[in-house]
This record gives structure tokens, C-alpha cells and sequence, in this order.
């Protein structure tokens, strides 16, 4: 890794370990101990110490008392709350925002979602899954003009993360459901249907949950 100002490497470190633990390489429960991460991504203990507090605050990683810094179990209970703040800020978010959207906004929205198409259907950079889903949600929500609760999505977004990849990564019917109604929020859009829109959004988000914490508790 190379050299760079503190907080550009601190934030390299994030992403480098985040990536990792979405990937599954490093498992639930295990350690990640900082003068080894160090040592291997060539830095010193200051960016990783810093980046795992950071994954701390997106739910990926505990501090534990004699052990440090560990990965956290998936929780079937943090589902329910985390789906369930996304479809109700997500929902109201749409229908603030729809009346402004703009074509190059939709347009936008639209080339994200061929992009995040393409990479599922090739199994390539399942890293970016989560990151373009998010991309393609906030897109469309930017519009309403309301920073404190879109950067209250980004945060929550940040915790679901984890369960999103394991659903893209074990759940083919997940995927090909989340496609069509990507689609569909899309289309819906386009015409100017915003109720309809805010509806099949919080549904959307809703049901990813419901089959994400059926997923966790059959594996």
C-alpha cells in the first residue's frame, strides 16, 4: 500500500479491511490484530487502529476485552431494525425527492443499474455488489434536499452491508427479485407515479430483510 496524508490512508485501511470481511475472508469472530494488519498493508498502527474503530461504528467489528478488536457475528435480531429504519427513511426520502428528480438524475440511476446488472450476471467484483446498490438508492434520493437523514441512510446502509452481500452471495432468487424490482422502481419513476413508487420502495426493502434473516437462520 502506498504512502499517502494520514486521514487518504486511514480511509484506504477502511476499505481494504471492509472489502476483506464482506468477501468472508476474514470470518465471524476472528481476530484482527493490529500489528499484524500493519505489517501486512505496510503502514503503521495508527491508520488500522483508526480504521477499526471506524468498522466498529459500521456494526463489521467489536473490541473485546483481552482479545481486541474482532469481527462481529451476523445478528438475525439487527435485521429487523435495520430494514425496517431503511424502508421508512428510504420510503419517505423517494417521496420528498421524486418531484425533483431530474432526467440526468434517472438517467444516472439507470446506467447504475446496468452496471450493477453486469457484474452479477458475471460473478465479477463482488466487492462493489453492495457499493452499487447503495449508489443506485441514493441516486434517487438526493433530490430531496434533506443531508441529515440521507447521511442517517448512508450510516445504516454501512450496517446492512454485510447482510446485503450474503443474500447476493447465497440467494439467486434474491438477486433476480431485487433486479425486477429495481426495474419496476425505475419505470415507476419515470412516470411519475410517486405513491405507487414510495410503496413498492418500502416493500422492496422490507422483503430483502425478511428473506436476508430467513437466509441467515437455514444456513
Amino acid at each position: 500500500m502506498s504512502r499517502a496524508p494520514y486521514k487518504t490512508l486511514t480511509q484506504s485501511v477502511v476499505e481494504t479491511l471492509r472489502a476483506r470481511i464482506l468477501k468472508g475472508e476474514f470470518k465471524a469472530g476472528a481476530p484482527l490484530r493490529q500489528d499484524t494488519l500493519a505489517q501486512e498493508l505496510n503502514v503503521s498502527r495508527v491508520p488500522v487502529r483508526e480504521a477499526l474503530m471506524q468498522l466498529e461504528a459500521q456494526g463489521l467489528v467489536k473490541f473485546e476485552a483481552h482479545r481486541g478488536a474482532v469481527v462481529t457475528e451476523l445478528d438475525a435480531e439487527a435485521i429487523d431494525e435495520l430494514f425496517y429504519l431503511r424502508a421508512m427513511l428510504e420510503s419517505d426520502l423517494l417521496f420528498q425527492a421524486f418531484d425533483h428528480l431530474t432526467e440526468e438524475q434517472l438517467s444516472q440511476a439507470d446506467t447504475i443499474l446496468a452496471e450493477f446488472d453486469h457484474i452479477l450476471e458475471t460473478g465479477d467484483q463482488i466487492e462493489r455488489w453492495s457499493e452499487l446498490n447503495r449508489r443506485f438508492h441514493t441516486t434517487l434520493y438526493g433530490p430531496a434536499n434533506r443531508p441529515r437523514t440521507l447521511a442517517l441512510v448512508d450510516q445504516i446502509n454501512l450496517s446492512c452491508d454485510r447482510y446485503i452481500q450474503l443474500e447476493l452471495l447465497h440467494s439467486r432468487q434474491g438477486i433476480m427479485t431485487a433486479e425486477r424490482e429495481h426495474t419496476q422502481l425505475l419505470s415507476l419513476c419515470r412516470q411519475g407515479r410517486k405513491f405507487e413508487a414510495a410503496a413498492l420502495l418500502r416493500q422492496h426493502i422490507e422483503s430483502a430483510g425478511h428473506s436476508i434473516k430467513h437466509l441467515l437462520k437455514t444456513r
